[in-house]
């Protein structure tokens, strides 16, 4: 049986199969995306699909910590966006 990756939700601190998580990339290029496909090159940060867990996130500026610069607020209305979708 093959083991499922296990990640972290920086806004709930849960852990979760990865598949059930959002993934936000930083590239080298210093841009900030949302990874849908879970491939993308860069560091990688993961949040549940959970609009709690977005506010949680942003209230703490974790992300910000996490990726060492200003995430602007596009970002995460993108992110609120994609949580709408699913």
């Amino acid at each position: 049986m093959k083991k499922i990756p296990q990640r972290t939700c920086m806004g709930c601190n849960a852990k979760k199969d990865k598949k059930d998580l959002i993934r936000i990339v930083k590239n080298k290029d210093n841009e900030i995306l949302i990874d849908k496909t879970g491939k993308m090159q860069g560091r990688g940060a993961y949040l549940c699909d959970n609009v709690e867990c977005l506010n949680k996130l942003i209230k703490s500026k974790r992300l910000e910590k996490t990726f060492e610069m200003h995430i602007e607020e596009k970002i995460y209305d993108n992110l609120r966006g994609v949580m709408i979708d699913k």
